[in-house]
């Protein structure tokens, strides 16, 4: 054991934040505390580190191990270079080294005994410095600064230009780098790209130290970690696995917490009501043991009801008409900034029921596609067409939509004028916003919250075209939960941002990868994407590739075969599911009639007349030899 928290309890003012939270982390152990939103998850890591002192309880670190924390916020002021920033974590090695050089120029001139102390202290300090990884220092620095997303280009730029998201990768690195034995993390996805995502997923894995993490990123935790802390109205409650196992195991406990609460429930009823019978029979014995009875029923614990979480959005989203077949249609689109092209040249189409994610690293042109086809932006050449009675509800991560100066009630009151205060404030309720929150300005909001008051406007919009922007960012796990259920449910279009991979897996019957300034096209879920990304990578840019012998023709044609290939797929699933729904339809239906024959066949009216008789046991045979043949054609389908 390494690490230990114990009866650990935090409150500020009357709120209890924690209560009685132990756990404790193994050696190289990876793990991630979880809960909604303002469960205590940064509070419990600042108690770790001993940024803020516990009301009572003890954190206890194994004698001589380090800890390293990277918080959700950086306000990193340094005049340095990325580079030089990162270098700093390792400047008692480079001085190591620098030691060493100087002694084996000393030791040209030496003899006798300061010869022999100088080789004992070379000789330790070569030691040390290889344990340290002294010789790769250099390219360890660059490992980490290209694994966070930062290009060659970009080491010499001060750190002091850098926006928050690049000084949070900044600090992350120097935290890894720095290699100490248990590092904390608070949300260090948040400002990261899939690619780096990916990096820092395999990069934590591999540490030979211990990991925990606060993160509402589902994918990252499934992969990283194998013990779940949750927190939950303050109390602690510690699972084996990873995020899918923990959600399975909860599951079932509540569910086992729920049904044994309810049986109680009625063995109580049920008891009461035999007391009362006994009761009402007026007799000595019957009193007797009644009063046996109530006394029994006394002694019984009685289980406090599951708590249900209400800290959860309730999200609605249904488009008031339904818009053409297709719905977006752009063609030979090109944008560029100065010197710098986004993409050239792009066709895009977007059908009614599509769910499509964008995908790409930071800086491609995701979200300048959504504000072009927004017309926030202009092109630099190519067509962006909406299909017929096409209505866009927007959603922006950077909340550009929202008027600061307004609050929360104005900004949705003045939006949708036709709502009664009491409309809004029930709207509002379900984002979260009870209260005094709903006079709070726009502007004093966190980002969550603007989310929230963005989803809020997006579910009264009753659009049929919905264009997402990072809608995960800043949510809690259930929130995202609820979020995925309610695009799922949603009979309109969607097209997203998104670096959410759990997300994504959930949502998505397209993916979009804005790669090579253009965009490849994936017929399914992130897991589909991960399977096939190598394959249609390679197809669409074999050209480019000078040991290969594929031509641009070649290439397009792959591609092309590659993306018919696809949509017969699609089809065929489509069509499956069609006969599947058309099959069980059939047998509801003579299911139906055959229990009306079994109704009609007691009838006095049917049994003593022959023909009608034997019309309706024929029907019956019928549907009965009908029936076998649907049941194996079902059971084909549904494999």
């Amino acid at each position: 054991m390494i690490l230990s928290c114990s009866h650990i309890n935090k409150a500020f003012g009357t709120d209890q934040i924690l209560s009685e939270v132990s756990f404790h982390i193994e050696d190289q152990e990876k793990a991630a505390i979880v809960g909604i939103n303002g469960a205590g998850k940064s509070t419990l890591l600042k108690i770790i580190i001993g940024e803020l002192p516990a009301d009572q309880g003890d954190v206890i670190l194994s004698k001589g191990k380090t800890l390293g924390y990277l918080a959700q916020h950086q306000d990193l002021d340094s005049a340095r270079t990325i580079y030089d920033e990162l270098k700093e974590v390792k400047r008692p090695i480079i001085e190591m080294e620098q030691q060493i050089r100087s002694l084996e120029l000393q030791m040209k001139d030496a003899s006798g005994d300061t010869l022999e102390d100088m080789l004992t202290t070379y000789s330790r300090l070569n030691h040390t410095f290889e344990l340290e990884n002294g010789y790769a220092w250099q390219s360890e620095i660059t490992g980490v600064l290209k694994g966070l997303g930062f290009e060659d280009a970009e080491f010499d730029k001060q750190v002091s230009t850098l926006s928050g998201g690049q000084k949070t990768r900044v600090s992350l690195g120097k935290l890894l780098l720095s290699r100490p034995d248990i590092i904390l993390l608070d949300e260090p996805t948040n400002h990261l790209d899939m690619e780096s995502i990916a990096w820092l997923e395999t990069y934590l894995l591999n540490y030979d130290g211990a990991v925990i993490i606060v993160a509402h990123d589902r994918y990252f935790l499934n992969r990283v970690v194998t013990k779940i802390v949750e927190l939950e109205q303050g109390s602690c409650t510690v699972y084996q696995g990873n995020y899918t196992a923990y959600s399975e195991k909860k599951a079932m406990i509540r569910d086992a917490q729920m049904k044994a609460f309810f049986n109680q429930q009625q063995e109580i009823k049920h008891q009461e009501e035999v007391i009362a019978k006994l009761k009402s029979f007026n007799r000595e014995k019957s009193i007797k043991r009644a009063e046996s009875r109530e006394k029994m029923l006394s002694k019984i614990e009685v289980l406090d009801k599951p708590v249900e979480i209400h800290d959860e959005m309730h999200i609605s989203l249904e488009p008031n008409i339904l818009s053409g077949n297709d719905v977006l249609t752009i063609r030979d689109l090109s944008k560029s900034f100065g010197t710098q092209t986004l993409f050239g040249h792009i066709d895009i189409d977007v059908r009614r029921g599509e769910r499509v994610a964008i995908i790409g690293n930071n800086g491609t042109g995701k979200t300048t596609l959504l504000k072009l086809i927004n017309a926030m932006l202009p092109a630099d050449s190519g067509t962006i067409t909406l299909g017929s009675k096409v209505h866009i509800g927007y959603y922006d991560q950077e909340h550009h939509v929202l008027h600061m100066e307004k609050t929360v009630f104005e900004e949705v009151g003045d939006a949708y004028p036709n709502l009664t205060n009491t409309q809004i404030r029930n709207i509002l309720a379900a984002f979260l916003f009870t209260g005094d929150d709903v006079f709070k300005r726009i502007s004093d909001l966190s980002g969550g919250e603007r989310g929230r008051v963005s989803l809020a406007k997006l579910m009264l919009s009753e659009a049929n075209f919905l264009i997402l922007d990072e809608p995960t960012n800043h949510l809690d796990i259930t929130s995202k939960e609820i979020l995925e259920q309610a695009l799922r449910n949603y009979t309109g279009t969607v097209l997203y941002v998104s670096h959410d991979r759990y997300f994504i897996n959930q949502t998505a019957t397209r993916i979009l990868e804005l790669t090579g300034q253009t965009f490849l096209n994936y017929i399914g879920n992130y897991d589909y994407y991960l399977e096939k990304k190598d394959v249609i990578t390679g197809n669409a840019f074999a050209a480019e590739n000078p040991s290969g012998t594929a031509s641009s023709a070649d290439t397009a044609s792959e591609v092309k075969l590659d993306w018919k290939t696809q949509k017969e797929e699609q089809a065929r699933v489509r069509k499956r599911q069609n006969d599947l729904k058309k099959t069980e339809d059939e047998i509801h239906a003579l299911e139906t009639r055959d229990a009306e024959i079994d109704g009609l066949l007691v009838q006095e009216t049917i049994y003593t007349d022959v023909a009608k008789l034997m019309e309706l046991n024929q029907e019956k045979a019928d549907i009965q030899s009908r029936l076998e043949a649907l049941y194996e054609r079902w059971e084909k389908l549904a494999e």
